[in-house]
């Protein structure tokens, strides 16, 4: 293998295709709220990542306008950079990568223009091309990289083990812990939420508001104000855990 797994490939790259983990696209959403992968898997695929999916026989991902949110893995060697670039351009999209924070790229692309980042447990499995899960583990830690505003919301609500680092915290977070009362706050993330409303969700969320600042209690505020609100948003029904 000549390539670090977890790898896509691209017009530069070669062929070498390790496909993301379903289950990760599936806790940011799922693959319809991503409206562009520029570096898809060629077919046939066995899951897909976006509404889009511009795999190598397409065409250049680089040379694509890119709209809406993107979902991208996209090669893991030095071409890397351009890829985090354009996305880092684009402002609205998230990035798979391996966790090298010590290098320029990671430092210039990353640290400097995503909008929160989380930082994975343990290390991820990729899969072959034909959807089967990889024996061994990709080599190195993981990381996701918010880019935008919607992005981050969804990387800190993310039911994926790890930890979450807030960069540019949302409008409405930053707003929210200074002026908002915690039934407006609670109003405005129920609405965000698609299906029933997850305790457990709202308690990772939460976690890292500034809200919750010196209120040991905050749980049972949390509980409290899904149910108050979410009644009166037509959100009947809540998952407890």
């Amino acid at each position: 293998m000549t390539r670090a797994i977890g790898s896509h490939h691209s017009a530069r790259a070669g062929t070498t295709t390790w496909l993301t983990p379903p289950e990760i696209i599936d806790a940011l959403g799922g693959w319809q709220s991503f409206d562009l992968d520029p570096c898809a898997a060629p077919n046939p695929r066995p899951w897909p990542t976006a509404r889009r999916m511009n795999a190598i026989e397409d065409g250049d991902g680089l040379r694509l306008e890119w709209d809406g949110r993107v979902w991208l893995n996209g090669p893991y060697g030095a071409e890397l950079v351009d890829w985090l670039a354009k996305l880092g351009d684009h402002g609205q999209g998230t990035a798979l990568m391996f966790a090298r924070t010590e290098t320029e790229m990671f430092q210039r692309q990353v640290w400097e223009r995503a909008s929160g980042l989380l930082f994975l447990e343990g290390r991820l499995f990729f899969h072959y091309p034909d959807g089967t899960r990889a024996k061994a583990n990709g080599g190195a830690p993981s990381v996701l990289a918010a880019y935008g505003q919607e992005d981050m919301d969804r990387l800190a609500a993310a039911a994926i083990e790890g930890a979450f680092v807030p960069l540019r915290f949302a409008r409405f977070v930053a707003i929210a812990g200074l002026d908002l009362s915690w039934s407006e706050i609670m109003r405005e993330w129920i609405r965000r939420q698609e299906g029933s409303v997850s305790v457990s969700d709202a308690y990772r969320f939460f976690a890292r508001h500034p809200k919750i600042s010196n209120n040991p209690n905050w749980r049972a505020k949390v509980r409290q104000k899904i149910a108050q609100v979410g009644r009166r948003l037509g959100h009947d029904q809540y998952v407890a855990a």
